[in-house]
């Protein structure tokens, strides 16, 4: 073999090369681009799902300010029920609690 006809075989070899990578490459992108038009619709979807729950809680629970006010409410009153507790009739105090024990 001379130096033209080796030149001339590598020279096809790496023209075939390129067709197959050429072919390869293509069918990977069109995989991928289906991949990524699912996933697309799947993000759609999902979103789509997450504000109709989001709406349904709306619906179904109270607004935030109703509840920290009714927090804030439940909270003073235990606090001022802790301060004087109410006394039960008939019911004798534990030595420890007795206040003339001291």
């Amino acid at each position: 073999m001379n130096r033209n006809n080796l030149s001339f075989w590598m020279t096809a070899a790496g023209t075939v090369c390129w067709v197959f990578c050429f072919w390869w490459m293509r069918r990977l992108s069109l995989k991928q681009n289906a991949l990524l038009d699912q996933l697309r619709d799947q993000g759609q979807r999902i979103e789509k799902l997450s504000k109709i729950e989001h709406d349904l809680i709306k619906e179904v629970h109270p607004q935030v300010n109703e509840i920290k006010e009714g927090m804030d409410e439940m909270m003073a009153a235990v606090k001022e029920n802790s301060k004087n507790p109410p006394a039960v009739p008939g019911k004798k105090r534990p030595w420890f609690a007795r206040r003339d024990a001291h």
